[in-house]
């Protein structure tokens, strides 16, 4: 039996694997005499291990020693903490920029000069999203108007305008000073954007109104007036999407300019993608039903859609925003820990306020546990290359409503049959056409506002060999590129299908529905003309007569098809305008997702083929090539290994998340081009047998805890 023996030395895991043929180093060098490039950005070693202390007013006077202690318990190696914006935890001079009235003059300085010292980088955080009363009473015309002519307030915040002078000018004022003053190593930028509700107190009031939006988007649209409803049918409304996308890109551009101006190692985030370079996101917990994958969900999409930029993706501890002081569970904090690192970021927990007299102390052990794990195995984090072969089609940065569902919907079925998938944002298909050239199927959940550099994109790659599974109303606005890619027109893209059914006829295709003739259906059920297409299938029945079981029945065929494929010399191409997702994701019936996958098998047969496992649906496996992340191997693109992360999310139940079950004799059999030196698991620290033959490598593992990563090293 071969064992591991794990030194930890300054950060730093060095180990030897002793085994029957002697001793063999593995050479992970210390930090001490292996360091990043002076002129490497700090934050392009992808190893974040942040702490976000969101700061009421009245904790500008914390202890700054005793943050400094709690940091260094954590394995912190980055803060995030309160700079300015709403108000300032600094002395600032500038007359636009309210003074906390609980200031500490020293504390900011303090705890960057502190951090530092102990090697902790300082991103400090501002928020213009509004301004103190005493500002607006100056500068009324600064703030956000609505439609009927309200106002957005908190207490005795206004929010603000994004098009008038104090984003526009004195956000980069402000910015601008706290630089000057202090030796900050990034800053974080909460909640840019426009906004039309009040997110604290779940209230909408419109489209801002302001007199420099209007005039502003005037000049943009060549005369138009601001739209007064968010109506996708209204010309002017879809103008001015694209005037809000320009708007906040120029803003960050003017600050991007600034910072950069100032020093190339001040890194700038937030949560956008233009002209920043840590792209933030959140996992939250708000609406029924819980989403176990939401760090998954954000990560995968943000490493894939945006590879030259880091992720950071934010485990947010509060309930809701009128429950801030009460956190989420600690399995469902362990479980998004664990899944960033998974995809390929670092760890990133938002707290409200600092450690000391915290009010829910619950998940703090949990965090310190992952945080030290990740610090002890930080050179097998990172550096990730993909070995998936599918991808998903994301409905945006941010997605919400029915397209969400249905992308959510498509997840939950590929993580439950073990489907290795890689996510990228629609907008970024034509930009990612090399990438996605590598993909074997592509899959678009409800991805219904393509451009046409992203549709000719997608064509290139059908010819090329890519198959294509689209679902309900993908492509419903470009019914010539619906045509041409799928076959299929629609005629009716809105039709409830409650009642109606789909038979499963052909069971040479749909294996996994022997024994089933009719399969129930809910939500949309788009009726289209498959005239084009090359083969059909899924007749769609009738509603048939309501009623009691008497006179139930009269389900006949409507002469619709739920599926349509098209075939090409290198691929083929599948339409289900169907919410197939959505009822999955809200419903979990089995014969929905057996649906898909027999798709998926006809399309690309080989996708079953590279992660094949007896492990429980609610065991998420995430299967990554990595190259160890160390100074000697920055800009390099060779590949040490692979790693099999496994997340246990079988103690999630639906709403309540508890200790997950231990899960023993889990069989292994994936696809490896390399026969690995040695195989062993991370958290139980030891060697595990495998054997390797024909570029698959099988083994067995037993998963006792929350996680495990499975390193095969080449």
């Amino acid at each position: 039996m071969r064992k591991l023996l794990f030194f930890f030395i300054t950060g730093s895991v060095c180990w030897l694997a002793a085994c029957s043929t002697g001793p063999r180093e593995a050479s992970i060098h210390s930090p001490s005499r292996d360091t990043w490039p002076a002129e490497m950005p700090w934050w392009k070693a992808n190893n974040l291990r942040l702490i976000q202390t969101n700061l009421p007013a009245y904790e500008a006077g914390l202890d700054v020693d005793s943050l400094l202690a709690d940091l260094n318990r954590f394995s912190t190696n980055v803060l995030l903490i309160n700079a300015g914006g709403i108000m300032a935890f600094y002395p600032t001079k500038l007359d636009s920029h309210y003074i906390n009235p609980y200031m500490n003059p020293d504390m900011l300085g303090d705890v960057i000069e502190k951090c530092h010292q102990q090697g902790i980088r300082v991103i400090v955080r501002f928020d213009f999203s509004r301004i103190h009363e005493s500002i607006f009473q100056e500068h009324p015309d600064w703030c956000y108007i609505s439609p009927d002519g309200d106002r957005i307030i908190n207490d005795d915040l206004y929010m603000i305008s994004i098009n008038a002078p104090y984003l526009q000018e004195k956000s980069i004022e402000i910015v601008e000073e706290v630089i000057d003053n202090y030796a900050i190593d990034g800053l974080f930028i909460n909640m840019p954007g426009y906004h039309t509700a009040n997110h604290y107190q779940g209230t909408y009031h419109g489209i801002d109104q302001n007199i420099h939006d209007q005039k502003r988007f005037a000049e943009f649209s060549g005369g138009l007036d601001l739209p007064l409803e968010e109506d996708i049918d209204d010309p002017a409304f879809r103008k001015y999407q694209e005037f809000k996308q320009f708007t906040v890109t120029d803003w960050l551009k003017n600050l991007h300019r600034m910072v950069k101006s100032k020093s190339d190692q001040i890194a700038i985030c937030t949560y956008r993608t233009n002209f920043v370079d840590i792209i933030r996101h959140e996992s939250q917990t708000r609406d029924l039903p819980y989403w176990p994958y939401n760090s998954s969900d954000n990560v995968n999409s943000l490493v894939n859609s945006y590879p030259d930029h880091i992720a950071s993706n934010a485990s947010i501890q509060q309930i809701s925003f009128q429950s801030r002081y009460n956190a989420i569970e600690p399995e469902e904090i362990a479980i998004r820990l664990y899944e960033n690192i998974a995809h390929g970021s670092g760890l990133d927990i938002s707290l409200m306020g600092d450690f000391r007299g915290y009010e829910d102390l619950r998940n703090l052990p949990a965090i310190e546990s992952i945080y030290g794990f990740h610090k002890r195995y930080e050179p097998y984090f990172g550096r990730y290359l993909s070995a998936s072969k599918i991808a998903v089609i994301a409905p945006g940065y941010w997605p919400g409503g029915d397209p969400m569902q249905e992308y959510r919907g498509v997840q939950l079925m590929l993580n439950e049959a073990h489907l290795s998938y890689d996510i990228i944002e629609d907008s970024q298909i034509a930009h990612l056409k090399d990438k996605l050239a590598n993909y074997k199927l592509i899959i678009l959940p409800e991805i219904t506002g393509l451009n046409q550099a992203s549709i000719e994109t997608l064509k290139e790659l059908v010819d090329h060999g890519t198959s294509l599974i689209a679902t309900n109303r993908t492509l419903f606005r470009n019914a010539l590129a619906m045509r041409e890619l799928f076959g299929v027109t629609p005629e009716n893209t809105d039709y409830d299908g409650s009642g109606n059914y789909l038979a499963p006829e052909n069971y040479s295709l749909f294996k996994r529905l022997q024994g089933q003739t009719m399969l129930f259906w809910k939500f949309n059920l788009g009726l289209y003309d498959f005239s084009r297409a090359d083969e059909t299938y899924l007749p769609i029945l009738a509603k048939g007569r309501p009623g009691p079981p008497e006179k139930i029945g009269g389900h006949d065929p409507t002469g619709y098809q739920a599926l349509a494929i098209k075939n090409y010399p290198k691929a083929k191409t599948a339409m289900l305008p169907i919410n197939l997702g959505k009822l999955y994701y809200l419903h979990g019936y089995e014969q929905h997702k057996n649906l898909l996958l027999d798709i998926i098998d006809y399309l690309y047969p080989e996708a079953v083929e590279q992660i094949q496992t007896n492990a429980h649906p609610r065991v998420e496996t995430i299967l990554q090539q990595y190259r160890l992340n160390l100074p000697r191997n920055y800009g390099k693109d060779h590949v040490d290994g692979m790693i099999l992360h496994l997340v246990n999310l079988t103690g999630f139940s639906g709403n309540t998340y508890f200790e997950p079950l231990p899960v023993t004799g889990l069989e292994f059999k994936i696809r490896c081009e390399f026969e690995p030196k040695q195989v062993f698991s991370m958290v139980q620290q030891k060697q595990i047998a495998y054997t390797w033959s024909d570029g698959f490598i099988t083994f067995e593992v037993d998963l006792p805890g929350q996680f495990d990563g499975i390193v095969m090293e080449k």
